[in-house]
């Protein structure tokens, strides 16, 4: 773990700081990572405060910070990172995230004030395409099916071959049709989401699968556990 793993973007912020301590955080914020991919919230945690009171002022160490405090569903903590970087950075790309924090406050009123800000018509596509999945899911809060279909009715959308991200736009999209009721028009939709969705970021093929009929079968069972001496599995201690 050198800190060499780091987009080139990334480092290009650490410069600003000795070569040391350059090194240092970005060895954190790779293993800020790492643990978040495998999950393991708490370590994340200490690698990104860590690296945040190493490198207070540098985006890429609030972002890291942010990130793992959404994880782990402190939102409070979460939106103060993310306007921090948005603050250090000038750059808006995170809105997506902070609308879904004030969402996850149960400010929802704040949260559709933000989706239409002068900022988040300045967004690329696939940060628009997160902030209109985003949006969707609070108007399914208020109770507003219709509204949460046309949040999603993005140019993305429509092209004839979908992008990863409108994959996942794809999947919103059919999840919104299927609580209406409209079965037919979903599972087309799902069919989209599944074959763009080659990151597999979704479950649109099993959402698929249950709505033909399917039932996957896990045809060896338990056959390849090992059996302890008085017949159970290995591991199994007989506790509840």
């Amino acid at each position: 773990m050198t800190g060499k793993e780091l987009d080139r973007d990334v480092r290009a912020q650490l410069r600003t700081l000795s070569a040391e301590n350059a090194t240092g955080v970005a060895q954190h914020l790779v293993m800020t990572a790492l643990l978040l991919a495998e999950g393991d919230l708490e370590s994340a945690l200490a690698h990104a405060e860590t690296a945040v009171r190493r490198a207070g002022r540098v985006p890429a160490a609030r972002e890291a910070l942010g990130m793992v405090a959404y994880r782990m569903g402190d939102f409070a903590r979460a939106l103060t990172e993310f306007r921090t970087v948005r603050r250090l950075s000038g750059s808006s790309q995170l809105l997506p995230l902070m609308v879904d924090c004030e969402r996850g406050l149960g400010r929802l009123d704040r949260a559709l004030d933000l989706a239409s800000s002068p900022e988040a018509a300045q967004l690329g596509e696939a940060e628009r395409v997160e902030l209109a999945i985003v949006v969707s899911g609070i108007r399914r809060d208020l109770g507003q099916p219709e509204a949460a279909l046309v949040a999603l009715q993005q140019p993305a959308l429509r092209r004839r071959r979908l992008t990863p991200h409108g994959a996942r736009l794809a999947y919103a999209y059919a999840d919104v049709l299927l609580e209406q009721g409209r079965t037919a028009e979903a599972r087309d939709w799902f069919a989209r989401a599944a074959e763009a969705d080659v990151d597999l970021t979704t479950d649109a093929a099993e959402r698929l699968e249950e709505l033909d009929g399917i039932v996957v079968t896990d045809l060896l069972g338990d056959e390849d556990e090992p059996e302890t001496k008085d017949g159970g599995s290995e591991g199994d201690d007989g506790r509840d």
